[in-house]
């Protein structure tokens, strides 16, 4: 199956739709992106702008989401920064806290005023 996120004009994802495999093969039975964004838009307005996602990240980094958003420029998703302090690593588009979560058994929660992993109790 392949996916196709909408994509609104700030290139925030607004929805993620399964489109079947037999629906975007060209004539050479080759799939296409192309024609699964035709395909889109014809179900959901020509209006609408639709990308393709991996569902197992094999390209644009991430599988779309909902609120995720697009970056046109390095052709990948991202989820929103989820504290000021973070980064995103340029390879992955994961955000990274500026202190890596402790490899251990525990769970830890992000303290942002603190800067440093809290155990969760």
């Amino acid at each position: 199956m392949a996916h196709f996120a909408k994509i609104d004009d700030n290139n925030i994802v607004e929805q993620v739709i399964v489109v079947n495999n037999d629906v975007i093969l060209d004539e050479n039975n080759i799939e296409s992106e192309q024609i699964g964004i035709d395909f889109c838009k014809s179900l959901l307005g020509e209006n609408t702008n639709w990308m393709q996602t991996s569902y197992n990240g094999n390209f644009r980094k991430n599988y779309a989401g909902i609120g995720m958003i697009y970056d046109v420029e390095r052709d990948g998703f991202y989820s929103p920064q989820p504290f000021d302090s973070w980064t995103l690593n340029e390879d992955t588009f994961l955000w990274e806290a500026p202190v890596e979560y402790p490899d251990n058994e525990n769970n830890y929660t992000w303290n942002e005023e603190t800067q440093q992993w809290d155990l969760i109790t």
